[in-house]
């Protein structure tokens, strides 16, 4: 088993390009709907399937259609879904997004069945028996905050398993709350609002090493058309966003995740991982939704050039 993805999983309903919701009840032609698995651990789940590794994602979602939709849509990408668990009481996790012809991505969102995930649906030795476990969002998965799964993170790094992180959202009363795995984790792959609210800087570079103080062995600072920057206890690395026409910003965080654990499991340093993160997320800012044309490894590394 390659990666375990463990945290958030959302359902988007994805429309391009609205330039502004209609008034009444009119109707406004776009070119493309889309639906795809999201948030992160299921977008980076989707993301590491198409780059070659074998997945194992888990996760709580509802006893719905979204549901079915959402284990239907992972499954056909490669993703193992036997690690979701099923909630007859709540929905299954899901966005509505208008994407602007510039790209951007506002959102109409319910969090659903995320809320609800607790350790107990992490199956016995699975984060032990993985290469690489991603903890996808678990500033909305506040049942995870707990000494019981913290405790068989360390059993896990203690076998030899990797731990990464990402967040989900940008609201600073919900990342401050990550920081309790900190601990936990070996690398961490904020974006800068969230590096920020978690540590109060304002510039990438200091709010990284302020993160570093807490635990991870690096910390990648995604900054959008700005690139990212890594930082370890050996130096700082900052490297340029790769120059695409951006359909949609959607799942870029996710692909960036996905190519960096690649590059883990391939047994590339961590600079050179964040290199394969930014060109699986310029792959996908090229297209509409998570997955957007990202269809091999190779295909992602062409963008690198010759290394």
């Amino acid at each position: 088993m390659a990666v375990v993805t463990l945290g958030a999983h959302i359902i988007d309903v994805l429309a391009r390009p609205v330039e502004a919701i209609p008034p009444g009840q009119d109707t406004v032609v776009v070119d493309q709907i889309r639906v795809t698995a999201a948030g992160a651990a299921a977008g980076t789940a989707v993301a590491l399937a198409r780059l070659g590794n074998q997945v194992v994602s888990v996760g709580a979602i509802g006893d719905d259609d979204l549901g079915d939709l959402l284990v239907a849509v992972m499954g056909r990408h490669g993703v193992d879904v036997t690690g979701l668990v099923r909630r007859t009481a709540d929905q299954t996790s899901a966005s509505i997004l208008p994407i602007r012809p510039d790209g951007g991505r506002p959102s109409f969102h319910v969090p659903g069945a995320n809320l609800t995930l607790t350790a107990g649906a992490v199956g016995p030795g699975l984060l032990a028996a993985a290469d690489v476990v991603h903890l996808g969002g678990p500033d909305v998965t506040f049942g995870l905050n707990d000494p019981v799964f913290f405790a068989m993170l360390a059993a896990a790094r203690d076998t030899g398993t990797v731990v990464t992180m990402d967040l989900l959202s940008n609201l600073p009363e919900l990342v401050k709350g990550a920081s309790a795995f900190l601990p936990h984790v070996d690398h961490f792959l904020p974006n800068q609002e969230q590096a920020e609210a978690m540590t109060g800087e304002a510039l990438p570079v200091p709010a990284a090493l302020a993160l570093l103080d807490q635990g991870p062995r690096s910390v990648v600072v995604t900054l959008g058309e700005q690139g990212s920057v890594v930082v370890t206890r050996d130096g700082v690395t900052r490297l340029p966003a790769l120059e695409v026409d951006v359909v949609d910003t959607t799942g870029c965080g996710d692909a960036y995740c996905a190519g960096f654990i690649t590059g883990l499991v391939h047994g590339e340093d961590v600079v050179e991982s964040a290199a394969w993160g930014g060109a699986a997320a310029a792959t996908v800012a090229q297209g509409l939704g998570s997955d957007a044309h990202l269809t091999d490894l190779d295909g992602v590394l062409a963008l690198l050039g010759p290394r």
